[in-house]
């Protein structure tokens, strides 16, 4: 009876590597777009259990920074700076209004503080990549920050697929759409995901004005440091973000890597596709439960908040 059951371990631990490895393929060849990508992430999560946990989601991390790299040569030096010149004055009232009403709705629904502050920043900033930093301000424990990343990837799963629909719905351009993901949208990945369904003038402005948002972790991250009395605080800055950079100056100026860039883009947006069923893939029914009612009603209204907020303000102005 044991080598029984061992056997079916066997099979079943054989069978999710082969679907998971098969599903991989097929998102890098480029036949189903990222929100499938994502779907077929989440189904499989709910499932098959994930034989490679830990190691996926380290692929995932530096799979997204090579992917976002590669878009850059998918750009020119003059369309970055007037994307960047269009994101930043929204870029800094939406940062700081996000955490001012973050810290609010936290007290309303009675969410743990240090949960609050890591919803908050993660809402207002780049969602996972600033609750990894800032978890070290307050010193998270370790369910605070599964927590918080919880409802931001919950929320970006939504988000990747609604809002390339309301986009088409209310006609936006593609550099409006671009400038909105990148506002209201938490993760770079959900951000390039629906800007790049949407078209490629929307992804260039999306990803653009979401790595200069970025850049605030640094700023906001120091000055919170001095709040909860942190003095040997080592905050991780995204250096990938300088290769982005120099992506779009070589594809600008370079003539050999301009000739290259539509291979280097469509391979970069292959990766961000696996990236995003990696991502789908961790997103387990156990996780969602683990969450809590009170966090997700915080983090929900603060999304739908920035992301009518910013609608509204870019539509109007």
């Amino acid at each position: 009876m044991m080598k029984t059951a061992s056997s079916e371990n066997q099979l079943t631990g054989l069978y999710s590597k082969i679907t998971l490895l098969v599903i991989s393929v097929i998102c890098l060849s480029s036949i189903i777009s990222p929100p499938i990508a994502l779907l077929l992430g989440i189904i499989f999560a709910q499932f098959i259990k994930h034989p490679f946990p830990e190691t996926t989601k380290k692929a995932t991390n530096w799979l997204l920074k090579i992917s976002v790299i590669g878009l850059g040569f998918g750009m020119t030096t003059t369309s970055a700076i007037q994307a960047g010149k269009e994101g930043f004055i929204f870029t800094l009232f939406t940062i700081f209004g996000t955490l001012l009403l973050g810290y609010i709705l936290g007290k309303i629904f009675r969410v743990d503080k240090t949960i609050s502050f890591l919803i908050s920043g993660g809402t207002a900033i780049c969602g996972g990549s600033a609750i990894a930093t800032f978890s070290q301000i307050v010193k998270a424990k370790p369910d605070q920050i599964s927590i918080a990343l919880g409802v931001i990837f919950i929320l970006n799963s939504v988000s990747l697929f609604i809002f390339p629909t309301l986009g088409h719905l209310m006609h936006m351009s593609q550099s409006d759409f671009g400038l909105w993901c990148a506002i209201a949208i938490h993760d770079t990945s959900s951000v390039v995901g629906a800007s790049a369904k949407y078209g490629n003038e929307a992804l260039g402005t999306a990803t653009t004005v979401k790595l200069a948002r970025a850049l605030w972790i640094i700023p906001i991250a120091l000055s919170s440091s001095f709040l909860f009395k942190q003095k040997d605080l080592k905050i991780k800055i995204p250096y990938f973000i300088g290769l982005f950079i120099l992506a779009i100056i070589a594809n600008t100026y370079i003539p050999a890597a301009h000739n290259l860039s539509p291979i280097i883009v469509k391979l970069a947006k292959a990766g961000l596709t696996l990236t995003l069923f990696l991502i789908g893939t961790n997103l387990s029914y156990k996780l969602i439960k683990s969450v809590g009612i009170s966090p997700i009603f915080q983090g929900t209204i603060l999304w739908i908040s920035i992301s009518v907020f910013s609608l509204i303000a870019i539509l109007l102005f």
